[in-house]
């Protein structure tokens, strides 16, 4: 069995009513495949409905260290991207990489 040095999170938060994400999903959903030896994002995806914002997404996210911190990555979604779901968007980020970290904590990866 080949051997993973990733683990796969997730985060989730409300998506704002009104829009097309609330009307099929109900909730602004990530899922991140975050290298645990680097710290590095490198894959995303999305509960986007367009896949133009989801590969979007993936340009602004895959390739980021975590260990920068992660207030660089939401000045960047902030600057990129302007829709009603952008603070949504944010929380789940947030929601997933505080996941990361409580799991690395545990498993002292």
């Amino acid at each position: 069995m080949r051997k993973l040095n990733t683990l796969l999170v997730t985060g989730y938060s409300r998506a704002p009513q009104g829009t097309s994400m609330y009307e099929v999903h109900k909730h602004a959903g990530i899922v991140l495949e975050i290298n645990f030896v680097t710290h590095t994002i490198e894959r995303v995806d999305f509960t986007f409905v367009a896949d133009l914002t989801k590969d979007f997404f993936k340009r602004l996210l895959e390739g980021y260290c975590l260990e920068k911190g992660l207030d660089p990555l939401i000045e960047r979604i902030q600057n990129h991207y302007f829709a009603p779901s952008q603070q949504a968007v944010i929380v789940a980020l947030q929601a997933a990489v505080q996941r990361y970290w409580d799991c690395v904590k545990e498993q002292n990866v």
